[in-house]
């Protein structure tokens, strides 16, 4: 495994872009809570300590993955828009093909989001066959996933502005 004994969550906080302007979104499945609540707060420091405010830190719920893409969607639209979001999940694999649908069905969303918005739409949805795979990623040893989301969040959104 490729990440095996790695921690790939290491950031310089003085490297990231500055997100003072930004406004980004995250939402966040409340199954598997107790891993998408660690990578929801990895995430928010990362965000925090790029510069985007409270205020411009957008946090909803969502009842499970396959309701991320539409709550990604109704946060990049609309008058209070934000300019990229993060799609937090964990999907563990049990004894049915659901792990499947549900995987295909966020990432195949999600992707489309991004391109049909212009907006980054940032995938931070652990798919793991276990819940010691997911832990691992959610702050444990191979460190959390979604300090690396929001680093790849704000390198976009910095991207993306160039590209302008």
């Amino acid at each position: 495994m490729a990440t095996t004994g790695k921690n790939l969550s290491h950031y310089d906080r003085a490297q990231l872009p500055n997100g003072a302007h930004y406004r980004v979104g995250i939402v966040v499945s409340e199954w598997n809570g107790e891993i998408t609540n660690a990578l929801k707060d990895g995430a928010v420091q990362v965000l925090r300590d790029a510069g985007v405010s409270e205020v411009n830190c957008i946090v909803r719920p969502v009842p499970g993955a396959f309701e991320l893409p539409l709550a990604a969607k109704w946060l990049l639209d609309g008058p209070n828009a934000c300019d990229a979001i993060i799609a937090i999940g964990a999907v563990i694999r049990g004894e049915t093909a659901h792990f499947d649908f549900v995987c295909q069905g966020v990432t195949q969303g999600l992707m489309q989001l991004g391109l049909d918005s212009g907006k980054p739409a940032i995938f931070c949805v652990l798919t793991d066959d276990n819940i010691d795979q997911s832990r691992a990623r959610s702050g444990g040893e191979h460190g959390n996933k979604g300090i690396e989301a929001a680093v790849a969040c704000l390198q976009m959104l910095a991207l993306k502005n160039q590209a302008q």
